[in-house]
């Protein structure tokens, strides 16, 4: 809110005032009594009129400075509101597998979670290596995914693999693997069954329900329906970047334990619940 307005007014007033003030007194010199004493009830007037003029001025400072008194509360109390907000924050102690979702000193919900298994996986074939740890240190919520399909890394396939005594085939698109009645291909989004009469019979995959044809355990291209694993992750994600994430699962009994292949794991309904309360931004601590 400016003031210049309201100040310069008041100047003028204020000259306004003394020039007649000054032409009345000046007057009154070279009148009689009667008309001096005319002339100083005039400036009296005068001086009353500018004590109250100075006051409506000062009124109108104050009403100015409790409206900025006003909007300086208001963004305090934002200020304070986000400052709040920022102190909520998720923990997961590994050792304990347990989370908490806190503010400051205060436990707003705490339950039992699955975490990384530590175990080491290495891939004869190609010399790779995977580590199933959960990462320790600071990371964020970076967003909040609904029904999230889990897409298998290579990792699940060479473990499978080896569990099932299976050779693997890795599947390309443009690709044919003979099998009995036809070939496995890629058409379109789907890894299909193109049998000698030409018909494409896509596969169905899940949890449990790879492609295996012949003693050989196919691993689909990334971005075909194949390799895209409904349920598997539960109803609810919140993900913290690099694959990691905390999500539910379809293995309840796991929860609890270190078996996993480095996300947190929590039973279906406490995911859902710790998804509603927790904002995308929420740092998470793991140790």
């Amino acid at each position: 809110m400016s003031t210049d307005g309201s100040s310069g007014r008041q100047t003028r007033r204020l000259r306004g005032a003394a020039l007649l003030v000054t032409a009345l007194v000046s007057a009154a010199a070279g009148v009689a009594g009667h008309d001096l004493t005319l002339a100083l009830r005039a400036r009296r007037a005068v001086r009353t009129q500018l004590v109250a003029d100075s006051v409506a001025w000062r009124a109108a400072r104050e009403r100015e400075q409790a409206v900025r008194d006003s909007i300086v509360a208001l963004v305090d109390a934002r200020r304070h509101r986000d400052s709040l907000a920022a102190r909520r924050y998720l923990v997961i102690a590994l050792a304990d597998n347990r989370i908490a979702y806190r503010e400051g000193d205060r436990v707003l919900f705490e339950s039992r979670v699955a975490s990384g298994s530590g175990r080491t996986l290495e891939q004869t074939a190609g010399g790779r290596r995977w580590k199933f740890e959960t990462p320790r240190g600071r990371l964020v919520v970076e967003r909040k995914d609904v029904a999230p399909l889990w897409v298998p890394p290579d990792w699940h396939y060479v473990e499978l693999a080896r569990q099932k005594r299976l050779r693997l085939v890795r599947l390309e698109r443009g690709m044919s693997i003979p099998v009995t009645n036809g070939v496995v291909t890629v058409s379109g989004r789907n890894v299909v069954l193109r049998t000698l009469d030409g018909r494409e019979i896509p596969y169905d995959v899940g949890d449990g329900r790879e492609i295996i044809v012949g003693g050989r355990l196919i691993i689909p291209p990334y971005g075909t329906n194949q390799r895209q694993y409904d349920g598997v992750l539960g109803n609810h994600r919140l993900y913290l970047g690099d694959g990691y994430g905390i999500h539910g699962t379809n293995n309840p009994r796991s929860i609890g334990t270190s078996v996993s292949h480095g996300c947190i794991r929590m039973r279906n309904e406490d995911i859902e619940t710790l998804f509603r309360i927790v904002e995308v931004g929420t740092p998470v601590y793991i140790y």
